[in-house]
């Protein structure tokens, strides 16, 4: 089986990267490096990756089972319309924010950045798959392809971790994936949700608690 899905997962690698526009992004198809992972955290204008923007953009590079804090990649965008009131409340960004930051940077710009850093890497996050759509929103227009690297959901690692300490056969109820949750049960300091980096950041620690639970 192991051997099906990887023959069709390089397939459909390598149909992606004859749809790829721009040579210069060739990188993104550079073989996985074992061992080598990003975790990142996205914060949005909403909850659509159809409609909203990426706001601001954090990742954090895992190797030899430690967390790479000093070679963080922070990124924040501009934005052409008013980020709404209620994704200001959830992650206290507004426009005057990216206005007067040092560091803000067009989409394309900041997208660019963050696909040199993955190079070669498996992503890592939590309810990953909204903030893969989110990138990919971008890129697919642009370059022609979605992200081709692996991923890896937090949130099932600590599903199989919880479902393996419960008795066989005895059901013990649902397993609650609730990001705090997961936090206080493996033990990891709430930081400050709802914050790029320091999302990012308590992901890539329960990676580090959960990774014996990856499937081969």
């Amino acid at each position: 089986m192991h051997t099906v899905q990887a023959w069709l997962k390089a397939k459909q690698r390598s149909w992606q990267f004859k749809k790829l526009k721009n040579p210069k992004f060739t990188h993104l198809f550079t073989p996985t490096i074992p061992g080598r992972y990003v975790c990142f955290d996205c914060e949005t204008t909403g909850l659509s990756p159809k409609q909203d923007k990426i706001i601001s953009l954090s990742a954090i590079i895992i190797e030899d089972n430690q967390v790479l804090t000093s070679q963080a990649l922070n990124l924040w965008i501009k934005q052409s319309q008013p980020i709404n009131a209620k994704s200001i409340k959830v992650h206290r960004i507004r426009n005057a924010d990216l206005t007067h930051h040092h560091n803000v940077m067009n989409e394309q710009e900041a997208i660019s950045q963050f696909l040199k850093f993955i190079e070669g890497a498996t992503l890592v996050g939590y309810f990953l798959e909204f903030d893969v759509a989110m990138i990919n929103q971008v890129i697919k227009p642009w370059l022609g392809v979605n992200l081709p690297h692996p991923q890896i959901e937090v949130s099932k690692l600590y599903y199989a971790q919880q479902l393996a300490k419960q008795s066989p056969g005895v059901y013990q109820g649902d397993i609650d994936l609730r990001f705090k949750v997961m936090l206080n049960q493996l033990q990891i300091p709430n930081f400050a949700q709802h914050d790029a980096f320091s999302d990012a950041l308590m992901t890539a620690l329960m990676f580090i608690k959960l990774n014996k639970y990856l499937q081969p």
